[in-house]
This record gives C-alpha cells, sequence and structure tokens, in this order.
C-alpha cells in the first residue's frame, strides 16, 4: 500500500494531461523529463535516509521541525499544504478532462465539470474520513489499472518513434537551458508525490524499513514510466493539436489503435486521476492534523473521528478545493491546469528544498545515525537534491513565484497567532 501511494499519488491525471502542457516545449520535453527524473530520484534518497533516521509522522513537517524549529517548519508545511489542496483541484480538474472524452455532455456543458468534479471530491473526502484501510485499498485497486496505458504507450513509443518525429519536435523550440528549465518545472509535477509514505508514519507497520523502501521504489517506477510515455506522446502528436488537447493519451491511442483504444485510455486515465485525488486527500488531511498536533496550527484541525482520521482538516481542505473549483470552472482546462501545477510546483519545491537542507543540517548535528550511509554520501545526496529544487523554482517563472511568496506570507501571521493563543 505504500508502494502504491508513492506510484499513485505521482501518477494521476497530471500526467495525462501534462504533454498538453509541453507542447510549446518541443524537443525540449523529454531532455526536461531527464533532469526530472535524476532530480525526483535524488529527492527520493533525501526522504528515503529522513524516514529511515526519523520515521515519524508528518514526513517533510517533522523533519524540517527537528532540523530548524518550528517557525521554519509551519512555513514548509503550510506551502506544502497549499501545494497539496491546489493541486488536488488540478488533478480533478484533469481527471474531468478524460471524463469528458467518455460522457460528451460533460464538455458541452458549462456547469457539468464543476459538478462532477465535487461529486468526486467529496466521495473520496468520505472515503478517506471512514478510515485508511479504505483509502489503501483503493489506491492500490486504482494503482495497478492506472500504469497498464502508461505502459501501453511506452512499449509502442519504443517501436514507433522515427527520425522525424525528433526533427519535428526540434521545429516547435530549439533546444535552450530556459526551454528545458520550464519543461523541468512541468515535468516535475508528475513527481509530486514521491514523499507521500513518510507522511502517515504512525499508521504504518515497521515504518522505518517499510516507508524508505516503497519512497525509493516507487519512485524510480514512476520515473521511467512517466518519462517514456510522456516523451512517446510530445514526439507522436503534432504539436498544435497537443496544445489544444483536453486528452493527450486519448489522441495518441486513437492514431495508433483506433477509437475504440482511446476509450479504454480515456477511461484508465479517469481511473487514475480518480486514484491520485484520493491519495492526496489523505494527505490533506494528515499535513494540517500534524501541524495542530503539535501546536502550530488551530487546534480544530487536530479533531479525529473514531477511525482516527483527521474530521476538520479533511473537510476544511476539500471546501477550499470545491471554492478554487467553483472560481475557475468557466475557463479552458488546459490552461487551469498548468497555472495551478505551477503554483502547486513551486510551494512544493519550497518543502522539498528544506527537507534538502534538513537533512544536511541533522547530518552535520549528529542526528542522522539512523541512516545506512555515510557522511560523504548524505551530503553528496543532500547537496543535489537542494540544487535541483531551486532550479526547478527559477523554471516556474515569475508568476508562479510571485503568487507563491504571497501566500507564504499569508501564513506567517497565523503562526503568530496561533502561538500567542496557546501562550500561559
Amino acid at each position: 500500500m505504500c508502494v502504491a501511494l508513492v506510484v499513485g499519488n505521482s501518477i494521476g491525471s497530471g500526467v495525462f494531461l501534462l504533454p498538453a502542457s509541453l507542447a510549446p516545449y518541443g524537443l525540449n520535453s523529454p531532455i526536461s523529463w531527464a533532469f526530472t527524473a535524476a532530480g525526483a530520484i535524488s529527492l527520493a534518497l533525501v526522504f528515503t535516509q529522513l524516514s529511515r533516521a526519523h520515521p515519524a509522522a508528518g514526513g517533510p513537517y517533522a523533519y524540517t521541525r527537528l532540523a530548524f524549529g518550528p517557525l521554519t517548519a509551519f512555513l514548509g508545511a503550510w506551502g506544502y499544504w497549499i501545494s497539496v489542496w491546489v493541486g488536488n483541484a488540478a488533478i480533478a480538474t484533469g481527471t474531468v478532462s478524460y471524463l469528458s472524452s467518455l460522457i460528451p455532455w460533460i464538455a458541452s456543458s458549462h456547469e457539468a465539470p464543476a459538478i462532477v468534479t465535487l461529486t468526486m471530491l467529496w466521495g473520496l473526502t468520505f472515503v478517506n474520513w471512514y478510515g485508511v484501510r479504505a483509502a489503501g485499498w483503493v489506491q492500490s485497486i486504482t494503482t495497478v489499472l492506472k500504469i497498464l496505458p502508461l505502459i501501453a504507450i511506452a512499449a509502442a513509443g519504443i517501436f514507433a518513434v522515427r527520425a522525424g518525429d525528433f526533427a519535428a519536435a526540434a521545429k516547435v523550440m530549439p533546444i535552450s537551458l530556459h526551454g528545458v528549465t520550464a519543461g523541468a518545472t512541468l515535468t516535475l509535477w508528475a513527481m509530486l508525490g514521491l514523499e507521500s509514505a513518510t507522511i502517515p508514519a504512525t499508521k504504518v507497520r515497521d515504518p522505518s524499513r517499510t516507508i524508505p523502501a516503497a519512497t525509493l521504489l516507487g519512485t524510480v517506477l514512476t520515473a521511467v514510466i512517466c518519462l517514456i510515455a510522456c516523451s512517446t506522446v510530445v514526439l507522436l502528436v503534432p504539436a498544435g493539436v497537443l496544445a489544444h488537447s483536453n486528452a493527450p493519451f486519448v489522441d495518441l491511442a486513437v492514431r495508433l489503435w483506433g477509437h475504440r483504444a482511446g476509450v479504454l485510455v480515456a477511461a484508465f486515465a479517469a481511473i487514475s486521476g480518480f486514484g491520485a485525488l484520493n491519495g492526496w486527500i489523505l494527505l490533506q488531511g494528515e499535513v494540517p492534523h500534524a501541524m495542530a498536533k503539535t501546536g502550530v496550527f488551530p487546534q480544530v484541525f487536530a479533531i479525529e473521528s473514531p477511525r482516527r482520521t483527521p474530521t476538520f482538516a479533511l473537510v476544511f481542505s476539500s471546501g477550499l478545493i470545491t471554492a478554487l473549483v467553483l472560481m475557475n470552472y468557466q475557463q479552458s482546462m488546459v490552461r487551469i491546469f498548468t497555472f495551478m501545477i505551477l503554483l502547486s510546483t513551486t510551494a512544493c519545491l519550497v518543502t522539498y528544498a528544506l527537507c534538502a537542507l534538513a537533512l544536511l543540517r541533522l547530518m552535520w548535528t549528529g542526528h542522522m545515525r539512523g541512516a545506512r550511509l555515510g557522511a560523504a554520501s548524505l551530503a553528496v545526496i543532500g547537496g543535489a537534491a537542494l540544487l535541483y529544487s531551486l532550479w526547478a523554482i527559477a523554471g516556474a517563472g515569475p508568476e508562479a513565484n510571485a503568487w507563491g511568496f504571497v501566500l507564504f506570507i499569508c501564513g506567517v501571521p497565523l503562526y503568530f497567532l496561533v502561538r500567542a493563543r496557546r501562550a500561559p
């Protein structure tokens, strides 16, 4: 279930809609994927070593709190929580985008996308409120189903891509540092979630062994599958068609195997988004719940159901997603999706950078004795992950960085207000 949480949270509706966002970058996209895969594996190694040494609930929040204290940990977790619920709106948008290929009335109606999105959101919120094991089974089943079309597309790409496809992609945008950097920030969206297994640590058996293994294995599987499958779509579907597609993998499946294959891929993509949304809803409750239990978030977020699930945190986060969906449902699905993934990725990258710094700090202060690697290896891993995170943040662009900065600043007054209320 932990591997399914990592793979399932990473491979969601995002990877199925991502080629449309990558269309303007042409041949820069496969190169971006290669950088992203390397960066994601370095980040996975950071979380592997941190979770082995400190298998605490809350994941990134717990590590940064141990290394830098409550304020830095709060800001990192605040940004991560924003990343999760903004990202959930993007996942839901991508899922409904693929459902519109199966159910035409969704695409033909202005209200239908919002109605379907919110029905799915609140149904999965109930599943996660009911219990973590129920959410785990949903995640395991949907993860198996979602990787099937990606493997099929990846296998087809190995045999179908020709030299002329690379030449055509190169004409869309020349290979450049700017193109690779901008593309890498988008491609990282498909890898967000590699830390998922570290967050519900108290609900995992033998966490010091299970979580590191699941994190590394899940990240490598996700990186390989996404790199090949998404690059295949970018290379085989014309950029002009791809940029305006609400279902890029369906378009390629129809070209390769016909209409029935396209319908099947759309169904699997919708299942994929459904499963990813389930896993991320689990995290949108666990993160503020862990913060509230340590006293840096309003205590109402610590409320639990009889099954030990974070009731208020789940409901409040889903309420924020509902507001975001209702404010944006009349815009283009691809446009909404692209902006939300940039904002979500930027906020999450700050948390990743803080975790890389936490690894270096804890190693320096002698608090990484539970890790299996030596100090030199930990320094290389932490340094590589930190540099990659900063590079990807720069690639998000000024608009996403500006919005991310504003959201982080908004958390500072809340932190001091909560601390003041808890003071004796």
